[in-house]
């Protein structure tokens, strides 16, 4: 795990260079990068392309179903009861954002999002542009994730691992591992208390969004 954090700087920096419980990489770690963009935040995202699996049956700049089964860097942004917005990317541009109130409980997904992608080489690099008002109030805590490889060779890796040893199998929902963000530094209207309108509409059922693998929310 590594941050990179210049002082009095609304611009966060994470390499994530170890696997989900705690074993290093063996290549260049993904970098992601955090930063306000007015009434938005700026997700960066760059590191080494796999090319493992192959691209998604989809359009770029579009939501894509099960993007986790694909190559993908996933960043969780967490605040109080459990709720937090999950951001998925993917080096050919398909993107997957939701909104979790409660452990793995999706009141809404498949949300629209600027996104682009670009591949050189070996490396690829991607920016997104995400609304506040897809943010939970509050956000305090945060996750990175990166995944590539196909079969046996799919690899998980992790920003904050859990412990080597703890568990048997990968899980990105296991929120006790997060570590605290000073969101506010990035987004300060996220600093109250108060649900957006659009996360009180997803609770109530009212987001509805399709993408390409699924029809119907």
């Amino acid at each position: 795990m590594a941050e990179i954090f210049p002082k009095h700087s609304s611009k966060f920096s994470y390499l994530i260079n170890s696997t989900w419980d705690s074993l290093p990489i063996d290549h260049k770690p993904i970098e992601v990068t955090l930063k306000e963009d007015g009434s938005f935040l700026e997700l960066s995202v760059k590191g080494t392309f796999f090319n493992d699996p192959p691209a998604p049956d989809g359009p770029a700049g579009q939501p894509f179903w099960q993007l986790w089964n694909y190559e993908v860097v996933e960043a969780f942004f967490l605040g109080p009861n459990n709720r937090y917005l999950e951001v998925e990317l993917n080096p050919h541009g398909q993107h997957l954002l939701l909104l979790l109130n409660g452990v793995k409980v999706d009141v809404a997904d498949c949300l629209p999002l600027k996104f682009n992608a670009t591949i050189s080489g070996s490396t690829w690099k991607g920016t997104a542009l995400i609304p506040e008002e897809y943010f939970p109030p509050q956000v305090d805590k945060f996750n990175a994730y990166a995944i590539h490889g196909s079969g046996e060779n799919r690899t998980y890796e992790a920003l904050y691992p859990v412990p080597h040893g703890e568990y048997d199998q990968p899980d990105f929902h296991r929120l006790q591992y997060f570590k605290p963000i000073e969101f506010d530094k990035l987004m300060p209207n996220n600093s109250g208390s108060e649900l957006s309108q659009f996360w009180k509409d997803a609770i109530a059922g009212k987001v509805k969004y399709n993408c390409t693998g699924k029809t119907t929310n």
